[in-house]
């Protein structure tokens, strides 16, 4: 089959990839795999930074909202990029075939298919961040959700062990972050209401509460 044949090896692979993906979300293992892939990317910079560094912050921050990174669900957006590089990947070699008589070296198709995957995961995302909750608002300092209450969305959050919790911000705007029990002895389970209550690195430490007016 010539699908399965050694020049689209990059291609396959990252429609496994992406398969296996999928499979850990539907199984309740994104939080292992992904890691901290869906942890809110923390914008704060260091306020002695000169003009330079916030330029190239801003730099940054335009490049990857371009390709559709912070719009959708990082796995997501993860997943579509791997789809096009793919698809592009399998259709290049294909059509390199039928005009040249010869197919691509894997790695000049697979860097060809990357370039040209990226744009496209960018504007496909466009339209998916406005049904489904991005991973973090550029205009927000993540830090600034301490002080916020969270619901606990998948897992139970324990000492060493975080789970993810759903926050708004200031704005109404969605983020996911991960959340462990700001006592180390306390566990806070799926669909409970948390109070975050500091931040350390990319993890949020929260203390149940059932008070929400002690977020505002």
């Amino acid at each position: 089959m010539e699908l399965l044949q050694s020049h689209n090896i990059p291609f396959l692979a990252a429609l496994v990839l992406m398969v296996m993906l999928a499979v850990s979300q539907v199984l309740g293992l994104g939080d292992v795999l992904g890691g901290d892939a869906d942890v809110d990317v923390d914008l704060d910079t260091d306020a002695s930074a000169g003009d330079g560094s916030s330029g190239e912050v801003g730099f940054l921050g335009g490049l990857l909202s371009l390709l559709g990174v912070g719009r959708v669900p990082f796995l997501i957006w993860l997943a579509l990029l791997l789809f096009a590089f793919a698809l592009i990947g399998i259709s290049l070699q294909a059509l390199s075939a039928d005009l040249l008589g010869d197919v691509l070296h894997p790695a000049l198709a697979a860097v060809l298919a990357g370039l040209f995957a990226l744009p496209v995961t960018g504007v496909i995302s466009r339209p998916l961040g406005a049904i489904l909750p991005g991973d973090r608002t550029s205009a927000v300092p993540v830090s600034s959700l301490v002080g916020r209450m969270a619901q606990i969305q998948i897992g139970t959050a324990r000492s060493g062990s975080p789970a993810r919790a759903r926050v708004l911000d200031q704005f109404g705007q969605t983020h996911l972050v991960m959340v462990e029990p700001h006592d180390p002895s306390a566990e806070l389970a799926a669909d409970e209401e948390v109070l975050l209550v500091r931040k350390d690195g990319n993890t949020f430490y929260a203390e149940r509460c059932d008070n929400p007016l002690l977020s505002l």
